[in-house]
């Protein structure tokens, strides 16, 4: 009864969270640089605009970013909790990031198909993969997905203290954004089209979404069995809506 009643207390404070605006743009207040639940967010000058407006039954493909990745370089990070606060991994087999990525593509594909998105997800069910062209693997699969006009994100955590920059939306390498694009980037935050010379997801046209650095209260939140599912629940919703705000509003989005 005690665990649940401290589930139900963390519950209610991260939904109010939610209910008193968390879940509108922050873009709208410059100032706000700090997101109450997925901490700061991006500040790199970036210019583009998403634009063209997708089919409203337009697939959706969510992918865990380093699905396909782990024991080798890019096997994404371990956060501050595992690297700095001597915490056990999530999962023994992976990396910290990947265990929440699965968790939260799987919520966002969940969500979203309540909401009524043409939504599905992939795992390449191989976690280790050397070979970049595999078919099995996200790269593979996504950019597969885009070639045949579906719209393909990759969930990510960012890297902790000075090595990440925080939340916000990494676009594909393409002239053709669009309001999904621009809507998930009012709502996280905008990196530059060209971040880091342009990483392999984007050059396959698959979107990269930072949630948040793997730190500080979003980390704990994970982390704490009383507002786990309530933290990823409530990351899910947002993502889900911005790419719903998308589809239904393209006119007020580019306004």
């Amino acid at each position: 009864m005690l665990i649940k009643r401290k589930r139900l207390i963390a519950y209610v404070a991260l939904f109010g969270l939610y209910c008193s605006g968390v879940h509108t743009s922050v873009e709208s207040h410059p100032e706000s640089i700090i997101d109450p639940l997925l901490g700061p967010r991006v500040q790199l000058p970036s210019f583009w605009v998403g634009k063209d407006e997708p089919l409203k039954d337009i697939p959706i493909l969510v992918l865990a970013g380093h699905a396909d990745s782990q024991g080798m370089n890019g096997a994404g990070t371990a956060g501050e909790a595992v690297d700095l606060k001597g915490a056990q991994p999530m999962d023994k087999s992976m990396r910290d990031e990947l265990y929440w990525n699965l968790k939260i593509r799987d919520e966002i594909v969940r969500v979203g198909t309540d909401k009524g998105l043409n939504i599905s997800s992939y795992d390449p069910s191989v976690r280790h993969l050397v070979d970049e062209t595999d078919p099995r693997s996200n790269w593979s699969k996504g950019y597969r997905h885009s070639l045949n006009g579906g719209y393909a994100i990759e969930i990510h955590f960012d890297a902790y203290g000075k090595y990440g920059y925080g939340s916000g939306l990494i676009p594909a390498l393409t002239a053709n954004l669009n309001t999904i694009d621009e809507s998930l980037a009012q709502e996280f935050g905008r990196y530059p089209i060209l971040f880091r010379g342009g990483l392999g997801s984007p050059r396959r046209q698959i979107r990269i979404l930072e949630v948040g650095k793997l730190e500080g209260e979003l980390e704990n939140n994970l982390r704490n069995t009383a507002t786990s599912e309530t933290t990823i629940k409530l990351i899910a919703i947002r993502i889900a809506d911005s790419i719903l705000n998308g589809l239904n509003n393209p006119q007020t989005i580019n306004q």
